[in-house]
């Protein structure tokens, strides 16, 4: 159940939010612990704020470096293409040498444990869109909480559009993947989908409090939920809960601090003489949760795979636009989540588009008249070819 806050305890947190910058956050944070009491209905809270503190030290200490012009190992590195997707795995089984085979990367391949110290990118060409891959510092027990830079890496994969887990065949790879999720879990970062979401949108003040309820609250009911935000003082939003959630649910939306982020198993090594027993394996205990992609980054067996299961595992779509009178669509595609509509794409060229929308026309295989006229709600497809209309 979600922590009961004192009244001090709500005005603390009511001076985080409303804290201007990372480091008068964290002051607040602090503040904001020390009224909380220790015992086990808030073991939960404390760490959430304190994992929330130990990411926003890292990005200030980061920010530092960058106006000293030191260039440390940064936490974030920048999105290109198409979607990010961070490689994690143990040490030496195989990362470094997957990103140099498959993507554009000029990197040190080296059978020396733990040299990767720092997020390195590269590219990957799919078909007509492109992919980045960053490679990330070897996990190990303790990662989740900051041991041998594992921050980096955590902060890697909270960041990212979806994640590649890499195991080595020549040994157990259940242990490697058991440890690789088991410091995902530690810091929040769920792999399968949840069944719900809540959405927190805070409003300007004298707004109220209004939730919409899409779905099923499991143990408790709206007026829970305007309780438990209450609580930390927030009395000005608009709360979507779609699907099913719990009431710790809401209170983790209130720190941001569970993500969810689609993974792939990329099972290295295919080729030596332990593989197909330890892949069996594999298999078995992730019973078709988790696409598995076999490889051998030596023998290059199973790499072409890669770049058709990571797209249909981040759920992408390609929208190809076209001038209005125009004979040809781009070849270069828009590339959205599924079920974007027109006005999500609109909104992603330029927010002229959407605010000047007059109407669309799209060509579509699936669609029984094409070209069909359509509006802003129109839900697009991959392969769909637009034509935007402005007044």
């Amino acid at each position: 159940m979600p922590a009961n806050l004192t009244p001090e305890a709500a005005d603390k947190w009511a001076l985080v939010e409303a804290a201007r910058n990372p480091s008068e956050k964290i002051i607040r944070m602090q503040e904001f612990l020390s009224v909380v009491p220790k015992h086990k209905g808030t073991m939960k809270l404390r760490g959430r704020i304190k994992k929330k503190m130990s990411l926003m030290r890292n990005e200030i200490e980061e920010r530092k470096q960058k106006r000293s012009g030191r260039g440390g190992p940064k936490l974030f590195i920048e999105k290109e293409g198409a979607a990010q997707v961070a490689l994690l795995g143990l040490t030496n089984v195989g990362k470094s040498c997957l990103l140099s085979v498959i993507t554009n990367a000029d990197i040190v391949v080296s059978p020396v444990p733990y040299t990767t110290r720092k997020p390195s990118p590269g590219v990957l060409n799919f078909e007509d869109m492109q992919l980045q891959i960053v490679e990330t510092p070897a996990l190990m027990d303790g990662s989740a909480g900051g041991r041998a830079g594992g921050h980096l890496s955590i902060g890697m994969a909270r960041n990212a559009d979806g994640m590649i887990l890499m195991v080595d065949l020549s040994y157990d790879p259940i242990s490697q993947l058991n440890l690789i999720l088991s410091e995902l879990t530690k810091a929040r970062v769920l792999i399968n989908k949840p069944k719900g979401r809540v959405d927190i949108d805070r409003r300007y003040m004298g707004a109220g409090l209004r939730v919409i309820l899409v779905g099923k609250i499991l143990d408790g009911n709206v007026r829970n939920v305007e309780s438990i935000l209450r609580s930390y003082r927030i009395g000005d939003a608009l709360v979507k809960i779609i699907g099913e959630v719990s009431l710790e649910d809401v209170e983790d939306s209130i720190f941001e601090s569970t993500v969810y982020r689609p993974a792939v198993i990329i099972a290295n090594k295919i080729d030596t003489k332990s593989a197909p027993k330890n892949l069996t394996q594999l298999k078995k205990f992730v019973s078709g949760r988790i696409p598995i992609i076999p490889i051998s980054c030596e023998s290059k067996q199973g790499l072409a795979n890669i770049g058709r299961v990571l797209f249909k595992t981040l759920d992408l779509i390609r929208i190809y636009t076209k001038e209005p009178g125009a004979r040809k669509h781009t070849n270069r595609p828009f590339t959205l989540q599924r079920g974007a509509t027109v006005a999500e794409l609109a909104k992603s060229i330029h927010t002229d588009f959407q605010k000047d929308f007059a109407f669309a026309r799209v060509w579509s295989n699936r669609l029984k008249f094409s070209p069909r006229k359509v509006g802003l709600s129109f839900s697009l497809e991959d392969g769909d070819i637009i034509e935007l209309h402005t007044n």
